[in-house]
């Protein structure tokens, strides 16, 4: 089944290619080289990498070289820190009208406060636990989120949030606090079956109880050895993903099936975005690329087949 046949938008992010927090992970790739990666797999939507061009018209450029488009961008937030409200709503806004440039629908969104992503600059690098919110900080993160999400409103877009792993937002108490507190017109979710399977969620629990509320996906496979590892030796976000604990849909410990079949069912158009987040020098992102979307497809296939 060819990409643009699938009952959803499939991409495919550079984070295979290019690291994001470990920023040694592919950092001898060109925006050229995984841009043509990305075209002649047969994918059109992607993110924002690093490695891709700053100036606006110079990278719709290169998008439109290689036939692509672009989704959305990961926004960090500090709404947890009231002093910060400002200041971040300022930033937000101009990400806001940079993807609104590009004819984004979505913004990518997550809190860093307290987290463990090396942003937090009350924390040192590497940390090994998150901070967890207390009842002020929940208040100020949701009061951050609203007028995040009526900026994104003003531009005909959605803000989704993405829970992740290593931030105040990735276990299924959370997740359900942050959907109860949350205005459901103004803060969408970001369903990561990686991140969230991290998190301690069942992913086809957290996509069947918040599917309403999802306007983006991220399909990532999780290593379940290397998942205890960190657990029991308390990793780092860092150390964790160098050695391997995410990787392509496919590859690791994660049960798709009931996820396509969900997504078909339930009749999910948006954009779902392959990620893999490992070592491209150990595992080749067009090969691990072809071989996840080739599993992808078989799971289409196989719920399609089911369903007669």
């Amino acid at each position: 089944m060819p990409i643009d046949h699938l009952p959803f938008k499939l991409g495919i992010h550079p984070i295979n290619w290019v690291g994001e927090d470990v920023l040694e992970h592919g950092d001898f790739f060109t925006y050229e080289q995984v841009m043509r990666d990305i075209s002649t797999l047969g994918f059109r939507g992607t993110e924002v990498s690093r490695k891709f061009p700053k100036d606006p018209i110079a990278l719709k450029n290169a998008l439109n070289k290689y036939n692509l488009v672009l989704t959305t961008q990961w926004k960090s937030v500090f709404f947890t820190d009231p002093t910060r409200h400002e200041a971040e709503l300022q930033a937000y806004r101009d990400h806001v009208k940079f993807l609104a440039y590009f004819g984004c629908k979505v913004v990518s969104t997550a809190e860093i406060g307290g987290s463990m992503l090396n942003q937090d600059p009350r924390r040192k690098q590497d940390e090994t636990f998150v901070e967890r919110l207390d009842d002020d900080g929940w208040k100020y993160l949701v009061e951050g989120l609203h007028k995040a999400g009526e900026i994104c409103k003003e531009h005909g877009m959605d803000l989704v949030y993405h829970h992740h792993a290593g931030t105040v937002v990735e276990q299924p108490d959370e997740i359900a606090r942050l959907m109860e507190m949350t205005e459901p017109h103004l803060v969408s979710l970001l369903y990561d079956t990686g991140h969230g399977y991290y998190g301690s969620n069942d992913p086809v629990t957290l996509l069947d109880t918040y599917f309403d509320r999802i306007k983006y996906i991220h399909l990532k496979d999780v290593r379940e050895n290397i998942l205890q590892r960190a657990r029991e030796e308390s990793f780092s976000i860092r150390q964790s993903i160098r050695s391997g604990i995410f990787t392509v849909p496919g590859e690791g410990c994660l049960d798709f099936e009931p996820i396509i079949t969900t997504l078909i069912k339930r009749g999910y158009t948006g954009w779902a975005l392959i990620e893999g987040e490992q070592d491209p020098t150990i595992y080749q992102p067009v090969e691990y690329a072809k071989r996840s979307l080739s599993f992808l497809q078989k799971m289409v296939i196989h719920s399609f087949k089911a369903e007669k």
